[in-house]
């Protein structure tokens, strides 16, 4: 991810403010995703912008909510204290209003499969935000290398159904006890869901408001059903990836 400077704009300023200079489709993927430069007062930064118009439809999700979705996930990152997922705004772009975030230098070589067992705390936070968020389609490149041996946890606009719908390669952790710093965080978060919208904090009440009733209510019960099981759930039959 780009290091923020002391002087003139910051990354996260350019991505809210800037004026996108260029962008190039990106082959992977059925929705239209854009790697775009961004420019502000003469300070630069790359981001990923996905528009809504480039959505594909799906059966299983409304369409044209996916960058919505793209954000969320964002949010709840921010809400938890886990910092995972890349800064992310909504925003006009080339075409139209999207998902546009912060890009991650890393390098392509690792993925899921190629992480070691260094990474395997950063992974017990990662696959405990896929059962909050519900991610549906978590693969092996959506988690990305960056600076110091940081995992970024990227691709969430299949997140949040509010039919349970779990779909992952992380598998490593099934039995295990949620670590108690990640259960507090999320007992945190399930108090504030309780109170009133206009008692909540910004990103609590952005995020209450971004979903849908049924899919607000969704988490809720995740959220529920995970601090009363507190371990991580497995698959009959599916065994753990050898590090």
């Amino acid at each position: 991810m780009t290091t923020e400077s002391n002087t003139g704009p910051t990354p996260t300023d350019i991505i809210r403010h800037g004026e996108i200079t260029s962008y190039q489709l990106t082959p992977q993927g059925s929705n239209y995703t854009f790697l775009v430069s961004i420019d502000l007062d003469g300070k630069e930064t790359s981001a990923i912008y996905k528009p809504r118009q480039g959505e594909a439809p799906l059966w299983d999700f409304p369409s044209g909510t996916l960058y919505k979705r793209e954000y969320a996930a964002y949010l709840l990152s921010q809400i938890l204290g886990w910092n995972i997922v890349p800064f992310t705004i909504i925003r006009d772009g080339p075409y139209g209003i999207g998902s546009v975030q912060q890009f991650v230098d890393h390098d392509p070589r690792q993925n899921y499969y190629t992480l070691d067992e260094a990474c395997a705390d950063q992974l017990r936070t990662i696959a405990c935000f896929d059962l909050v968020a519900n991610s549906t389609d978590r693969k092996a490149n959506h988690l990305l290398l960056g600076d110091g041996g940081k995992i970024w946890s990227i691709d969430h606009g299949l997140t949040f159904h509010s039919d349970m719908k779990v779909r992952t390669v992380i598998w490593d952790f099934c039995s295990e006890p949620v670590p108690s710093p990640l259960l507090d965080s999320l007992t945190n978060l399930r108090e504030m869901l309780d109170r009133p919208a206009d008692s909540l904090p910004s990103q609590v009440k952005e995020l209450v408001t971004l979903l849908p009733v049924a899919e607000l209510d969704a988490l809720k019960r995740r959220l529920d059903w995970i601090l009363e099981e507190r371990v991580y759930p497995g698959l009959p039959g599916r065994n753990r990836r050898r590090r």
